[in-house]
């Protein structure tokens, strides 16, 4: 198993897991490639014999798939690397803006998680809380919620331990 490393990595830290919230969070550039596309056949219906439009619906299109990448390159590059030390959360909100926060493990008091309903259910994420003394840290749509609360639970206990 090779060992994982990230830009502002303190020595002696390692790197126990890695996880992003589900892949519905990129919903965002589905909806925006279904608008686009719908507002590319509208001219086509409305001008059908017009060679034009099959130009204009074909730009629409591609400016819809040019926002999809653009939602998954967000959830893509948007993480929560976890270590022996503290949690970090790397979120990018655009493409050249990103915020950095970081959790000490220490700072823990309680980590819980619940599934919000139905379609949180079925599609298989939930939301995790993490209460410290200063704030909480609410991650919600996290794929697989128990697991990750699971390895979030151990890693803040050997924390505790050592």
């Amino acid at each position: 198993m090779t060992k994982l490393s990230f830009d502002g990595q303190r020595e002696g830290e390692e790197v126990k897991f890695i996880f992003r919230r589900h892949i519905s969070t990129a919903n965002k550039g589905i909806l925006f490639l279904i608008v686009m596309v719908g507002l590319g056949i509208v001219p086509m219906i409305m001008w059908p014999g017009d060679a034009r439009m099959f130009w204009i619906f074909l730009g629409c299109v591609i400016v819809g798939i040019l926002g999809l990448v653009y939602g998954y390159m967000l959830w893509y590059f948007s993480i929560y690397i976890v270590t022996n030390e503290r949690i970090r959360q790397i979120s990018q909100k655009g493409l050249f803006k990103k915020t950095v926060v970081d959790l000490g493990l220490n700072k823990i008091q309680s980590i819980s998680v619940s599934t919000p309903g139905l379609i949180a259910g079925i599609m298989g994420y939930g939301t995790i809380l993490i209460q410290t003394g200063v704030g909480d840290l609410v991650i919600s749509k996290v794929p697989k919620p128990e697991k990750i609360h699971n390895k979030l639970e151990n890693v803040a206990r050997e924390a505790e331990n050592e």
